[in-house]
């Protein structure tokens, strides 16, 4: 049973500048924050490419909730909860497959795609009950709400709440660059994902995705080696692990160039024409299908725009500019799950979604140089935060200079804690509604 909190309680937690390590390190938290942020916040479920045929489905959790992503033979896209109505067992396990019903493994009980019960093993044993095969409540129970931007499907356990569109705000400007960048003007998700279990709450793997203080001292054993082969090769004769490793071990005056802007509702990005992430070559058979589809001026407004991380508060980040998302999905107060997948923008060169795909080894596997140093951090910081020493955690960096900008965002020098004080902002406001 979830520890009961006063709205004063939670309120102490979050001040302007600072947070209290409870919020990283309490249990009865973390079941607070399952109720209150993500199942009240949009949470990202998948992909259309990933169901693109009826009867093709995605099993995977919203918050700590298992949950089936299916596609009906309408072509509609549901949400499910992946719980037998009958005995309540888990219909189907995690990952892609298709089925034209659902058929549970312990009593036989068959469902439709948009989980309406169809059949039931020897069914003249309800006669005269309240069981009854046309009642709603013996179907599979569809997620409250499900909405679909650009073929990103996101879903909310809470019946109520704002659109998906107006809760993106300006952030539904970075799923726009990712698709418009596809000469065909659609994504695809290619294949699996990487996954990662990390010994550390879900916040700190979302802050550390837009986190320019550390790059240049948690990754020296990836740059360092990087730039010293670096010295002795002419640009264009970099192998593409070094173009790619380099750029970590940019200087404090370079990050801070790469500006961060804060969206509302937690929402954020890093970057905007500066990152560490190269754009595609100027002059590239890429970049011509591109002015074919949508003319000069139009390529490069998109092509220039470069954004190193975009996060969708709670439950994703991603790289437009390298067609890579991650996807956090919280296990418990200590432990979460990050999975990294790659997508082909169609009608690009399939060397485009190698060099995603190289990029994620390189960095995110679980066998990667980098992904092993974050590893370390996110370890040291969820174990140090579990201990004494002091009860709360600073993010003084740049506060108070944030500025207003004109589309009612905020932005911040890259190495402004800014992003930091706006995610607990939201998070607040979700744990007291």
């Amino acid at each position: 049973m979830t520890e009961i909190f006063d709205s004063e309680d939670i309120a102490a937690l979050v001040r302007e500048d600072s947070v209290h390590k409870r919020v990283y390190s309490d249990p009865a938290i973390f079941d607070l924050e399952m109720e209150r942020v993500w199942g009240r916040a949009w949470i990202f479920i998948g992909h259309e490419s990933q169901i693109p045929n009826p009867g093709d489905y995605f099993a995977t959790t919203l918050a700590t909730q298992p949950v089936i992503m299916t596609r009906h033979k309408s072509g509609k896209v549901y949400v499910l909860f992946n719980r037998c109505a009958h005995k309540g067992a888990e219909l189907l396990g995690e990952g892609c497959g298709h089925a034209e019903k659902i058929r549970c493994i312990y009593h036989g009980y068959v469902f439709d795609t948009d989980g309406s019960l169809l059949h039931v093993p020897k069914d003249d044993g309800y006669k005269n009950t309240g069981f009854s095969k046309g009642d709603p409540k013996f179907n599979v129970q569809q997620v409250p709400r499900v909405e679909i931007y650009r073929g990103f499907v996101f879903a909310s356990l809470a019946e109520q709440g704002p659109d998906l569109v107006s809760w993106l705000g300006y952030s539904v400007t970075s799923f726009d660059n990712a698709v418009d960048r596809s000469p065909a003007g659609e994504i695809e998700i290619t294949g699996g994902c990487m996954r990662y279990l990390h010994d550390s709450n879900w916040k700190v793997l979302l802050e550390n995705v837009t986190d320019n203080m550390h790059p240049s001292v948690t990754h020296q054993s990836a740059y360092q080696p990087a730039k010293q082969i670096a010295q002795n090769l002419a640009t264009d004769e970099k192998p593409l692990a070094v173009a790619i490793l380099e750029p970590f071990g940019e200087s404090y005056e370079f990050f801070d160039s790469i500006k961060m802007t804060t969206c509302g509702n937690g929402h954020s990005f890093a970057g905007g024409s500066i990152s560490i992430h190269a754009g595609p070559p100027k002059e590239s058979q890429y970049t011509r299908d591109m002015q074919e589809k949508h003319g000069e001026e139009k390529t490069t407004k998109i092509l220039s725009q470069n954004r190193q991380n975009t996060i969708i508060y709670p439950s994703i980040a991603f790289k437009s500019t390298l067609q890579i998302i991650r996807i956090y999905r919280p296990i418990s107060v200590n432990q979460t799950i990050q999975e990294v997948w790659t997508y082909r923008l169609k009608g690009a060169p399939e060397e485009m979604l190698h060099n995603s795909i190289f990029f994620s080894q390189l960095i995110f596997s679980p066998a990667s140089i980098a992904g092993q140093d974050d590893y370390e951090a996110y370890h040291r910081v969820q174990h140090g935060l579990s201990g004494h020493g002091g009860d709360w955690v600073s993010q003084h960096r740049h506060h108070g200079n944030d500025s207003n900008n004109e589309n009612g965002t905020q932005s911040a020098p890259g190495t402004s804690d800014i992003v930091f004080r706006h995610e607990f902002e939201a998070w607040k406001n979700y744990m007291l509604a």
